[in-house]
């Protein structure tokens, strides 16, 4: 649900993107937002990430963007399981850094969740990634060789 489809390419053109994924790489060095706010950025930003062997935090900001979109209750409550399971609960595969007062809560009412369930966890992750992550992104091999391949375009 919350994966990064593999065949996207950081060099060319795919079908499914009405536009080239990267021709908004200049104004990713904007804000955080810009870089999480298209696909392109997004899977830049993950193979940073992946680098740092921190991939978690996008995967878990990006599966909470999903979750909050569900419209059945049925649903949010798979989600909610499958994202506690994956990112939160203690020795998770993918275990996010959240305090652990925030981890109790969400373990707390992860029987009866709600849309905002993982609100306060995004919001840490968010800062965590803005704060370190995305200087050192724009700073790496990976964004300054996308900067690179766009300005010889």
């Amino acid at each position: 649900m919350w994966k990064i489809p593999r065949r996207f390419s950081l060099t060319g053109r795919l079908c499914c993107f009405p536009k080239d994924p990267l021709e908004d790489v200049e104004t990713w060095s904007e804000s955080v937002d810009k870089v999480l706010g298209c696909k392109g950025g997004q899977i830049a930003f993950r193979e940073f990430l992946k680098s740092e062997y921190s991939e978690e935090n996008i995967l878990f900001w990006l599966a909470c963007e999903e979750y909050k979109k569900i419209k059945t209750v049925p649903d949010m409550i798979s989600s909610a399981n499958r994202i506690y399971s994956e990112f939160v609960q203690t020795e998770a595969p993918r275990q996010i850094n959240i305090d652990c007062g925030t981890r109790e809560n969400i373990t707390k009412n992860i029987s009866q969740p709600t849309l905002t369930s993982f609100d306060t966890a995004q919001k840490l992750i968010y800062s965590l990634m803005a704060r370190d992550c995305y200087p050192r992104f724009l700073k790496s091999d990976i964004y300054q060789g996308l900067l690179r391949r766009n300005d010889s375009r």
